[in-house]
C-alpha cells in the first residue's frame, strides 16, 4: 500500500514540473495510447437489409419522385387567379392646347376591371383526384424498387457467406493437403516413392492454392457489391457478415404463395392503382366538355359620367369539344386493364417458377445430406490412410481427394441456390413469407 502512495505521489510531482516548467520535455507524460485493434463491423442479413433501404442512393433518389407527386397535388388544387385591367383612353398628345386639366376631367376615359374564371365540370376536383392518383402510383412503384433492392442485398448476402464458406473448406483443404506432401517428400527423401508420384501429389495442391485464390477474390467482390447496395460510406471496408449457409426446411404450398402474391406484391398493386388513374383521368377527359364561365366587373369614367358595368363570357362549343381527349383516354383505360391482367399472370407465373425451383434446390440439398457428404468424407479418409500403408495407389488417393473437393463444394453451392431459391419466393411473394 505504501509503495503505490509512493509512486502515484511520483507521478502527481511529475506532472506539476511540467506545468510549471513550460520548457520542459513532457512528451513522454502522455497516457498510453490504446494500440487494441478495433474490430471489424459485423452484418446480419437484416442489418444489410435496413441499411440499404435507408441509405442506397438510387432508391433515396427515387423517393423524392413522392415529393414531386405531393407538390403537384397542391398545384392541382389551386384555383384560377382573379385578373384586374386598367385601360386609359382618348389622351390627345397630338393636340397640346387639349391637353388641359378641364380636358383631361371632361374628355378622357378610364376604366378598371376584374375578371375571373369560373370552372365547370368538375374539373379541380378531378385535377386533385389524379394527382392523389398519381401520388398513389409513385408509391406503390418506390415500393416495388425497395422488392427488388431487398433481393439484390439478399443475393450478394448469399454470394459473400458462398465465398467465405470456399475460402474456409479450401484453406482447410490446403492445410491437410499440405501435410500429405510434407510426408511425401519424407518418402521421396527414404525412396518409398518416386519423384513422379511426388509431383503429381505436388500438382494436386496447386488446384487447392488456386482454390484459395479465386475464393479471396469472390469475397472481396461479393463485399464491394454489397457495399455499393447498402449505401457505400455506411460499412468499413473490412466488414464482416454474421450469418452461413444452411438447409432449412418450410411449410408453404404454391396455391398460399399466389394468394399471398396477388395481396402484397407491389408491381401488381401498382397496376391495379394505374387502372384507377386512367379511369380518373378519362373522368377529367369528360369534364372539360364543359366551357368555363368568365366573369367581369368593370368601373368606368367616359368625361363626367362614372359608372360600373358586368360582363359574362363563356366559350360555344361547336366543334372542339375535347373528343379526342375522350377517345384517348377510353383507350388508356383498357391499355391499364390488359396491362394490370399481364401483371397478374406475371406474379403467378413468378410464383410457380420459384416454388419449381425452391422444390428443387431443397431436394438437391437433401439429397446431399442423405450420405454423400459423409461418403466423400470416408472415401477420402479412407483412400489417404491405406495409401500411406502402401495398400491403395496414388492415383485412388488423388481421386478420392478430387471426388471429396468436387462433393463439398458442390454442397456449398447446393445450400446457397436453396438459400436463394428460398429469397426468390419471398421476392415473388412481394413479402418475406419464409424467414
Amino acid at each position: 500500500m505504501a509503495s503505490g502512495s509512493i509512486g502515484f505521489a511520483s507521478v502527481s510531482l511529475f506532472l506539476a514540473l511540467c506545468v510549471l516548467t513550460p520548457d520542459a520535455r513532457c512528451e513522454h507524460a502522455s497516457p498510453p495510447q490504446d494500440n487494441t485493434t478495433p474490430t471489424s463491423v459485423e452484418v446480419t442479413l437484416e442489418d444489410a437489409t435496413r441499411l440499404a433501404i435507408e441509405h442506397n442512393q438510387a432508391l433515396r433518389a427515387q423517393r423524392l419522385a413522392v415529393d414531386q407527386a405531393r407538390a403537384n397535388e397542391i398545384t392541382a388544387a389551386l384555383k384560377p387567379n382573379p385578373v384586374f385591367s386598367n385601360l386609359n383612353e382618348d389622351f390627345q398628345i397630338f393636340s397640346p392646347s387639349n391637353l388641359t386639366l378641364q380636358n383631361l376631367r371632361t374628355n378622357q376615359e378610364f376604366s378598371n376591371s376584374v375578371t375571373y374564371t369560373i370552372e365547370r365540370g368538375g374539373k379541380r376536383l378531378q385535377r386533385v383526384q389524379i394527382a392523389q392518383d398519381t401520388t398513389d402510383v409513385t408509391i406503390k412503384a418506390i415500393a416495388d424498387n425497395e422488392r427488388q433492392l431487398r433481393f439484390q442485398v439478399a443475393q450478394a448476402f448469399i454470394t459473400i457467406l458462398l465465398a467465405k464458406s470456399n475460402l474456409e473448406f479450401a484453406r482447410e483443404n490446403l492445410k491437410n493437403f499440405s501435410q500429405v506432401v510434407d510426408i511425401n517428400k519424407q518418402r521421396l527423401q527414404s525412396g518409398d516413392i518416386s519423384e513422379a508420384d511426388y509431383l503429381k501429389i505436388t500438382l494436386q495442391q496447386l488446384q487447392f492454392e488456386q482454390d484459395v485464390s479465386s475464393a479471396k477474390v469472390a469475397l472481396v467482390q461479393g463485399k464491394a457489391a454489397l457495399r455499393q447496395l447498402v449505401g457505400y460510406d455506411t460499412v468499413p471496408e473490412d466488414f464482416d457478415l454474421i450469418g452461413e449457409l444452411k438447409h432449412t426446411r418450410y411449410n408453404v404450398t404454391q396455391v398460399d404463395l399466389e394468394k399471398e402474391a396477388l395481396l402484397s406484391r407491389p408491381d401488381f398493386l401498382t397496376a391495379q392503382s394505374a387502372v384507377k388513374l386512367a379511369s380518373d383521368t378519362a373522368t377529367l377527359a369528360y369534364g372539360n366538355r364543359a366551357r368555363d364561365l368568365t366573369v367581369e366587373s368593370e368601373y368606368k369614367r367616359n368625361g363626367t359620367i362614372n359608372g360600373i358595368g358586368f360582363g359574362l363570357s363563356i366559350e360555344i362549343p361547336i366543334h372542339d369539344r375535347n373528343q379526342g381527349e375522350i377517345a384517348r383516354s377510353k383507350v388508356a383505360v383498357n391499355q391499364a386493364l390488359e396491362s394490370a391482367e399481364a401483371a397478374r399472370v406475371a406474379v403467378l407465373t413468378d410464383v410457380r417458377s420459384g416454388y419449381a425451383g425452391y422444390q428443387t434446390n431443397e431436394q438437391v440439398a437433401s439429397l446431399y445430406e442423405s450420405g454423400y457428404l459423409s461418403q466423400s468424407t470416408q472415401s477420402r479418409e479412407i483412400s489417404n490412410y491405406a495409401y500411406q500403408r502402401g495398400a491403395a495407389s496414388l492415383l485412388e488417393l488423388l481421386d478420392a481427394e478430387r471426388s471429396y473437393r468436387a462433393t463439398q463444394l458442390a454442397y456449398r453451392q447446393a445450400l446457397a441456390a436453396f438459400m436463394l431459391s428460398v429469397e426468390q419466393i419471398n421476392f415473388s411473394v412481394g413479402k418475406k413469407i419464409m424467414q
